[in-house]
């Protein structure tokens, strides 16, 4: 108990008990997750239940990057924005609702969009990244960085009854030295332009991304603490209709163009 007081302020040691108790979790648990620097793309439908579950863990460091304003329609799934942060940047009243639930987490706000040219160098400055964008260009341009940056990923992506998470470590090999494999080895290509309706054309269910963003969520906390079967080559993919959950596993693809035999990209320039 010593050690742990050296890391955690009596304040934290009540705030997370319920944490402290579990034997996977623990002190040491517990202090890895205040050491823990996260970055989560997207203050929005996923975005929001990750931000807010992370911050009510512990985790020590948040960046939040995001470059849009809170309007009414988000306020039926984006759960961390209010009816008073109307018009207001998302990555601030995100901050704003952080705060209030745990002074003794960081925030790092990013107002800016995602590109190739900042991609790099934001995700260098953290541990993990969990992506919970809307598009697949993003999606790609993360998943490619994070290779790069060397940092692990936990992806998740929701359809209108649907929902998918996936976590990437493709910097590194299995137990068994194979390569782990990357987010193209998964979705070799995007599907064609306008052939996915968007979720204003669409329709979202708004519990759906509270689901998948707290399962996003719980996949970090797991990967930071390391207990239980992480879903490095494993896809969880959720029914709402018929409240199923199925998974499945995928390899490393020796013909993917970022880290196979002969890989083509070397770095996000074919992003730009």
């Amino acid at each position: 108990m010593d050690a742990m007081n050296q890391t955690l302020s009596a304040q934290e040691l009540e705030r997370y008990a319920r944490h402290i108790v579990l034997r996977d979790v623990g002190g040491p648990g517990q202090a890895a997750l205040k050491r823990a620097r996260v970055l989560v793309i997207g203050a929005g439908g996923l975005g929001a239940p990750v931000l807010l579950y992370l911050a009510a863990a512990g985790v020590g460091t948040l960046g939040v990057i995001d470059d849009d304003i809170v309007s009414l329609s988000n306020l039926q799934r984006q759960v961390i924005h209010a009816t008073p942060d109307l018009d207001h940047p998302k990555v601030e009243s995100a901050a704003a609702a952080i705060a209030k639930l745990n002074p003794h987490v960081k925030i790092e706000t990013h107002a800016m969009r995602l590109d190739a040219a900042n991609a790099r160098d934001l995700i260098a400055r953290y541990d993990l990244v969990a992506d919970g964008s809307d598009n697949f260009a993003t999606r790609y341009l993360v998943s490619d960085a994070c290779f790069l940056a060397g940092k692990p990923l936990v992806t998740a992506a929701v359809g209108v009854f649907d929902g998918t998470l996936t976590t990437i470590r493709a910097h590194e090999r299995n137990a068994a030295g194979q390569k782990n494999p990357t987010y193209r080895c998964l979705f070799p290509e995007p599907p064609p332009a306008g052939s996915i309706p968007t979720c204003s054309e669409a329709g979202i269910l708004g519990a759906l991304t509270g689901v998948m963003g707290s399962l996003m969520a719980l996949e970090v906390i797991r990967e930071i603490v390391g207990f239980g079967e992480g879903l490095v080559g494993r896809l969880l993919m959720m029914d709402a209709r018929a409240m199923r959950f199925e998974t499945v596993n995928y390899t490393w693809d020796p013909d993917n163009p970022l880290s196979g035999n002969a890989p083509t990209i070397t770095d996000l320039s074919s992003h730009s």
